[in-house]
């Protein structure tokens, strides 16, 4: 839609929304980890190298995922598409999930209620960057004709991001932001009222699992399915996340259900 921010071809409106993610979902953190009695400051710097091990991870399931593409044109690894790609979410999600387990025992946080804290500002940071996925054009969805199919004309998104020009596609980077701004109003609305530890994460996994495998069949994807089956890569993570999520609820479902009379 509009790749670039004021015609200035450095500046383009995927780095603006991301840094704006990043910082509001930061902000959320910080504010969730105070209510919770966490360190801000540790919250604060556990978020920035979360993010950097995020950034890393997202480039390398980027390519694993499109590895056949990256072995007939291996220049394209360190070419300037690649750098403004954004990769692929789930990559750097487990990157970062990695660096805050190492962050955590370090600092000795409490696992679960600092990623509790954490995770309404992941969704909304989530929300916000694919309004700027939106906006560059990547992540686009499969052809449709629906009243609100959406059609890219920006020559400057198509050679970014390669998205088709001139072709009605499903939003699905509208699908999949609207889906985190309701996960975020309903993780936000759970935080506030009594809750066991760990319950927050978990329904963050689950309502984001499911989501995400439900989009993922409105969108468009060159390398195809894992090893040719129904389901794409991002499909079977979501699948795992959500089943990893639903496990810890109703293993703590006594607890769930003490802290919901207590409200």
């Amino acid at each position: 839609m509009y790749p670039e921010l004021f015609h200035v071809s450095f500046l383009h409106t995927y780095g603006v929304l991301v840094a704006i993610a990043f910082l509001a979902g930061l902000w959320i953190a910080g504010r969730l980890a105070k209510a919770s009695r966490l360190n801000a400051d540790v919250i604060t710097n556990l978020g920035v190298y979360c993010a950097l091990a995020a950034l890393v991870g997202a480039k390398l399931m980027m390519f694993l995922v499109d590895t056949p593409y990256y072995v007939e044109h291996p220049g394209e690894i360190f070419s300037l598409s690649t750098l403004q790609a954004g990769g692929v979410f789930y990559g750097g999600l487990l990157a970062a999930l990695a660096v805050a387990a190492w962050y955590m025992r370090k600092m000795r946080l409490p696992v679960l209620r600092t990623a509790d804290a954490f995770a309404p500002g992941i969704a909304l940071g989530h929300g916000i960057g694919r309004l700027g996925c939106f906006s560059a054009g990547c992540c686009w969805g499969v052809a449709c004709h629906l009243p609100w199919a959406v059609t890219f004309t920006n020559p400057v998104a198509n050679q970014l991001v390669g998205v088709p020009l001139h072709t009605p596609l499903h939003p699905t980077q509208l699908y999949e932001s609207g889906a985190e701004f309701l996960i975020f109003g309903i993780l936000l609305w759970r935080f506030r009222r009594p809750h066991s530890v760990g319950a927050i994460i978990s329904l963050y996994l689950v309502l984001y699992g499911a989501a995400r495998f439900v989009v993922e069949f409105f969108r468009f994807h060159e390398q195809g399915n894992l090893w040719g089956g129904p389901l794409d890569t991002s499909q079977w993570l979501s699948l795992a996340l959500l089943a990893a999520g639903a496990c810890y609820l109703v293993s703590r479902r006594g607890a769930l259900l003490e802290s919901a009379q207590k409200a």
